[in-house]
C-alpha cells in the first residue's frame, strides 16, 4: 500500500485496514486463480470496483480482474478450475465464471472508444496493466492489487480520492467521456451509490457533452439509470442527471417537471415533490429496493405539464395528470427498452395513484373499494405505498388526517378481503355455467354474460349460484 496522504492520514489508514481485512477473506480463490495464470506465463490482478469496495469495506462476491492474457488464453485457464464458466462478454474481452460462491470475470487489458456514429465500443486489447487502467472511468476505479504478490498499483490517485470522497477521471473528463458517454451517467450512479462528490471539471464536461449520450444504447443508458434509481440516495444521482442536462436526453419528463407548480405544495414545484415521494417510497420497502415502486415514485407525476390549467379561482389544475402520465410512462419505458411486464406494473401504479384520494372522508361503499382491489391487482400493495409516498405535505394535521383515512382504507380492504377473497375476484358464474344456463356455445355473447357478472360481484359481492342464475336470465332477455 501506498504511503498515506498527509492531508488526511487517519482516513487512508482507516481503508488501508480495510482492504486488508477484504483480501485476506477472497484470498483463497484469488491467489489459486493468480498462481494458474502465473504458471501459464500471464499476470493477473484484481481490479476497479472490487479493489474499490475492499478499500471501503464493502467487498461482496463479485470478483473483477484484469490480465494480458487473451479471452481464447483465460477460457483454457478457468475452464478446468471453475464452478461453470461463461461466454457471455467474450466479444469485449470478458469472461465470467464461478468458483467456490464467487461470481469472477476476467477481462483482458483493452482500450475502448465510441466512433461517433457508432452504439457499440470498439475493443482492442493493451498490453500493460497500466494502459488498461489510464482507459478505467474514475479514479477510484483505476486501482488494482496485483497477484499473488498483492502489490498495490495506482497510478492515478485513486486512494487520494477515495479518502476524500470525489469522482475525478484519470485523464481529462473530456477524454474519458468521449471514449464512452455513459461514463457520464456512471457519474451519477456512483455519487448516489456511494454519496461521493463529483469534481467540478468533471460535472462542466458533462454539461457540455451532455448529447453525446445519444449514440448509446438505449439498453445500456436503461441499465444505468436502474442502478442510479436501486441506489442508497437516488436523489442525489438524479439531480446531477437533470443538473448536467442528460437527464433532457434520457429521462426528458423529469426536467420538465422543474417549472410546474404542485396544486398541493406551492412552496415547491413538482420535481422537488416527485423526487421527495421518491424517497419516502424508499423508506417504506421492507424487503430490498423495489424498481417498480420506485420508477413509479419518480414517474406518478410526469403527466401534470401537459394537463396543467389556470382556473379562474387562482388555483392550477391537472385534471386527469394520471391517465397521461400513464401514458407517458409506457412510451418512454418503451423506448428504453423495459420489458412489458415491467411497463405494464409501473404505468398501472402511475394510473392508479390518485384512486385514492376519491376515498376521501372514507365514504367509499364496498363496491369501491372492490373495484379499487380488482384495479390495482398485483400491485395493491406497491400502490398503498406509493399512495402514503405521495403524501409530502408539511401541515401535520393534513398528514395525519391522510395517513387515517388510508389506514381506514386498508382495514376496509383486509375486512373484505377475509370475507370475499378479493384476491382473485371472479363472476359467481364460470363461462361453461354460463353456457349452460343460456344453452348455447362459445362466442361474444358468452364474454358479455361474463362481464356483467364480474359487475354485479364488484356491486354486491358473492350472490351465490342460483342468484347468478337469476340476474344472468333476466339479463338475457334483454339482450334478446
Amino acid at each position: 500500500m501506498p504511503n498515506a496522504n498527509e492531508d488526511n492520514p487517519s482516513a487512508l489508514s482507516q481503508v488501508q485496514r480495510r482492504a486488508v481485512s477484504e483480501l485476506l477473506r477472497v484470498s483463497p480463490v484469488a491467489d489459486d486463480l493468480a498462481r494458474r495464470f502465473q504458471e501459464a506465463g500471464f499476470a493477473l490482478a484484481l481490479v476497479g470496483g472490487s479493489v474499490r469496495d475492499a478499500l471501503l469495506g464493502r467487498l461482496g462476491n463479485d470478483l473483477d480482474f484484469t490480465t494480458d492474457a487473451r479471452p481464447e488464453d483465460v477460457l483454457k485457464i478457468v475452464r478446468p478450475w471453475a464452478d461453470s464458466v461463461w461466454e457471455v462478454g467474450i466479444a469485449f474481452g470478458t469472461v465470467g465464471c464461478q468458483k467456490a460462491g464467487y461470481q469472477i470475470e476476467v477481462t483482458t487489458y483493452r482500450s475502448e472508444a465510441y466512433d461517433r456514429t457508432s452504439r457499440k465500443p470498439e475493443v482492442s486489447y493493451g498490453d500493460s496493466i497500466e494502459q488498461d487502467l489510464v482507459r478505467r472511468d474514475f479514479t477510484v476505479n483505476a486501482m488494482a492489487v496485483a497477484l499473488p504478490e498483492k502489490e498495490f498499483i495506482d497510478p492515478h490517485g485513486g486512494l487520494d480520492d477515495l479518502a476524500a470522497r470525489v469522482l475525478r477521471t484519470p485523464g481529462t473528463p473530456e477524454e474519458s467521456f468521449s471514449d464512452d458517454p455513459l461514463r457520464m451517467m456512471r457519474a451519477a450512479r456512483f455519487a448516489a451509490q456511494l454519496d461521493f462528490e463529483v469534481a467540478p471539471e468533471v460535472v462542466a464536461a458533462m454539461k457540455s457533452m451532455s448529447e453525446r449520450i445519444e449514440i448509446v444504447s438505449a439498453e445500456r443508458v436503461r441499465d444505468e439509470l436502474n442502478k442510479l434509481i436501486l441506489s442508497v440516495n437516488p436523489r442525489k444521482g438524479l439531480r446531477l442527471l437533470v443538473d448536467s442536462g442528460l437527464a433532457g436526453h434520457v429521462l426528458p419528463e423529469l426536467p420538465a417537471l422543474r417549472l410546474e407548480s404542485d396544486e398541493h405544495h406551492r412552496h415547491k414545484d413538482v420535481y422537488e415533490h416527485s423526487l421527495t415521494v421518491l424517497e419516502q417510497a424508499v423508506d417504506l420497502e421492507r424487503d430490498g429496493p423495489d424498481l417498480v415502486l420506485r420508477l413509479a415514485a419518480l414517474l406518478h407525476d410526469i403527466g401534470k405539464p401537459r394537463t396543467r390549467r389556470f382556473e379562474q379561482d387562482g388555483r392550477v389544475s391537472f385534471h386527469h395528470h394520471e391517465v397521461v402520465g400513464a401514458k407517458m410512462t409506457k412510451k418512454r419505458m418503451t423506448a428504453l427498452k423495459y420489458s412489458n411486464d415491467m411497463i405494464k406494473d409501473v404505468s398501472t401504479l402511475v394510473e392508479l395513484h390518485l384512486r385514492f384520494h376519491g376515498y376521501g372522508t372514507g365514504e367509499w361503499t364496498d363496491s369501491a373499494v372492490r373495484r379499487y382491489v380488482r384495479d390495482a391487482g398485483p400491485q395493491l400493495e406497491r400502490l398503498h405505498k406509493l399512495t402514503r409516498s405521495d403524501c409530502t405535505t408539511r401541515n401535520k394535521r393534513k398528514a395525519s388526517a391522510l395517513s387515517r383515512a388510508y389506514d381506514g382504507l386498508e382495514e376496509r380492504i383486509a375486512q373484505l378481503q377475509e370475507q370475499e377473497e378479493l384476491d382473485s375476484i371472479r363472476p359467481d358464474l364460470d363461462g361453461n355455467q354460463i353456457m349452460k344456463v343460456l344453452g348455447t356455445g362459445p362466442g361474444p355473447e358468452i364474454g358479455k354474460a361474463y362481464k356483467f357478472l364480474l359487475e354485479l360481484r364488484l356491486e354486491n359481492g358473492p350472490m351465490g349460484y342460483d342468484a347468478a342464475v337469476a340476474a344472468l336470465k333476466e339479463w338475457w332477455a334483454t339482450q334478446s
